[in-house]
C-alpha cells in the first residue's frame, strides 16, 4: 500500500472521502476547496484511488494550476468536478469487480442496487426462489463499511419487531421507567427478505424510516443512523400465505428491479464456484461518510430544463386521465405514477451520469432506468392482462412513444 503524503491515508483499506477531505487541510500542496465542483477535486487530489486491476493503491498528483484556477475559476471547477467523475468511475469498477467474486452475472440488478446507494433510494429486488436476491443484498453489505441487519417477514412479525419498544424496567432503588429497546430498523442497511409473507400492518411499520429515516414510538420520534437503505425482496409466483404490498408502501421504493434467470454460461460458472468449496471474500471498500459525500456529489449532476421537461411529459403520459396520454395508455392502464416517480427518475438517471463518468444527465440515462422506475407505479387493468400485455412491454412501449425534447443547436 502506497501514501500520498503522510498524512492523506491511515492504510485502513476504505476508501474514505470525508477522513481524506479532513486531512487535505494538513497536506502541503492541497487547497481549500472554493466551489461544490473544487471540493470534489480538493478532496480527490488527496484521495488514494485504487487501481483499475483492484490490486493497490496509487497516489493521485497535483498539476499546478493554481493561477489558472484564481484568473478562470468557472473553467476550473468544471475540470475539477470531471476528475472527481472519473475517480468515482474507478471506484465504481472496483465495486462491481468485488461483487463479481460472489456474484456471477446479474450486471442490471447490481447497476441498479447500486444507482439507490449513490441517491439515497431504497429497492425493492423481485425474482423466484434461488436467484442469489439476499446474497446480492449480503455481500453488498460486505462491500461497504456500514452496519446490517436482515428481518425474516413473517406472517406473525409484529410493527415493534421491526421498529423497538419501551420495556418497562426497575431501578436499585426501586423506581419503574420505560426504557426504548432500537428495533433491526436502526442500521445502516436493512435487508427485508420476503417483505409480503407479513401482514400490511406490519409492512406498514416502515414507511416513516423510509421516507423521514425516522421512527416514532409512543410520544418520541427517533433519528435513524445515515445513511439508511432499505432493500426488499419478495417472491412474485407464490401467493399461498403473502400479502401483496399497498400502493403507498411500493411507492417509497426508487427501484423495482427484477431478477432474472442467469443464462447458461452464467449457470454453468454459477454451479462450478459453489460446488468447488472455494470461499471468495469481498473487501471493504466505501464507508459510510464516503457514501454521503457522494450522494451530495451526485445530486450536484445537471439536468437541464430539457430533461425535466422530459421526465415530465414522461411521468405524466402513464396518467390515463391526462389530455397528452397516448391512446393504448388510456385503454390499458387504471392509474399512473406520481411526482415521485420523476423524483426517482432524474435522481437515477443522475446516477447512471455519474457511474458513466459524465457531468450532466442524457435522455439515454432516464431511458435506462425508466423501466425499474415505473413498473411498480403504473397498475394495469384487466385489459391488458386479456391482450397479453405486461408493464414492462407497456412502459417500453411509452418510453418510445414520448418524444425527445427538440433541444435548440447553438449558432454564433
Amino acid at each position: 500500500m502506497k501514501k500520498c503524503c503522510p498524512n492523506c491515508w491511515q492504510g485502513s483499506g476504505v476508501i474514505d472521502y470525508a477522513a481524506a477531505k479532513e486531512k487535505q487541510q494538513a497536506h502541503s500542496v492541497c487547497r481549500p476547496p472554493m466551489h461544490a465542483f473544487s471540493r470534489a477535486a480538493a478532496l480527490g487530489k488527496c484521495l488514494l484511488l485504487f487501481e483499475s486491476n483492484a490490486v493497490g493503491l496509487t497516489p493521485c498528483r497535483l498539476p499546478d494550476d493554481r493561477k489558472t484556477e484564481r484568473r478562470n475559476p468557472p473553467l476550473a471547477e468544471k475540470r475539477d468536478f470531471d476528475e472527481f467523475l472519473e475517480k468515482f468511475q474507478k471506484h465504481h469498477q472496483v465495486m462491481v469487480e468485488e461483487l463479481h467474486k460472489v456474484i456471477v452475472g446479474q450486471d442490471d440488478v447490481i447497476d441498479q442496487i447500486l444507482a439507490a446507494i449513490f441517491t439515497g433510494g431504497h429497492c425493492l429486488l423481485v425474482g423466484v426462489p434461488g436467484l442469489a436476491k439476499t446474497l446480492v443484498v449480503s455481500t453488498i453489505a460486505k462491500l461497504l463499511d456500514v452496519n446490517f441487519r436482515r428481518i425474516q417477514f413473517t406472517p406473525d412479525l409484529m410493527p415493534s419487531d421491526i421498529t423497538g419498544t419501551n420495556v418497562l424496567e426497575e431501578s436499585e432503588s426501586g423506581r419503574r421507567e420505560f426504557r426504548f429497546v432500537e428495533g433491526p430498523v436502526f442500521t445502516n442497511i436493512l435487508l427485508a427478505d420476503e417483505i409480503n409473507r407479513t401482514p400490511p400492518k406490519t409492512q406498514s411499520a416502515l414507511l416513516q424510516a423510509m421516507q423521514e429515516h425516522e421512527v416514532t414510538v409512543g410520544q418520541t420520534t427517533y433519528k435513524l443512523p445515515e445513511p439508511f437503505f432499505v432493500i426488499a425482496t419478495q417472491n412474485p409466483i407464490e401467493q399461498e400465505g403473502t400479502y401483496p404490498l399497498p400502493e403507498a408502501q411500493q411507492d417509497r421504493f426508487m427501484f423495482n428491479v427484477k431478477v432474472d434467470y442467469p443464462s447458461l454460461d452464467e449457470e454453468e460458472r454459477i454451479l462450478e464456484a459453489t460446488t468447488s468449496g472455494e470461499r471468495q471474500e469481498v473487501r471493504k471498500v466505501l464507508s459510510a461518510k464516503s457514501i454521503l459525500y457522494l450522494q451530495r456529489q451526485i445530486s450536484q449532476i445537471v439536468a437541464s430544463p430539457f430533461i425535466i421537461s422530459y421526465v415530465a411529459r414522461l411521468v405524466r403520459a402513464t396518467r390515463p386521465k391526462d389530455a397528452a396520454a397516448p391512446d393504448f395508455i388510456k385503454r390499458l392502464v387504471d392509474w399512473g405514477a406520481g411526482p415521485r416517480a420523476g423524483q426517482n427518475l432524474i435522481a437515477g438517471a443522475k446516477a447512471a451520469a455519474a457511474m458513466a463518468g459524465r457531468p450532466n444527465v442524457t435522455i439515454a440515462d432516464v431511458r435506462k432506468v425508466a423501466i425499474p422506475v415505473l413498473r411498480h407505479r403504473v397498475s394495469t387493468n384487466f385489459q391488458a392482462q386479456a391482450e397479453g400485455f405486461e408493464i414492462d412491454d407497456i412502459v417500453r412501449k411509452l418510453v418510445a412513444e414520448v418524444p425527445e425534447p427538440n433541444i435548440p443547436k447553438y449558432e454564433k
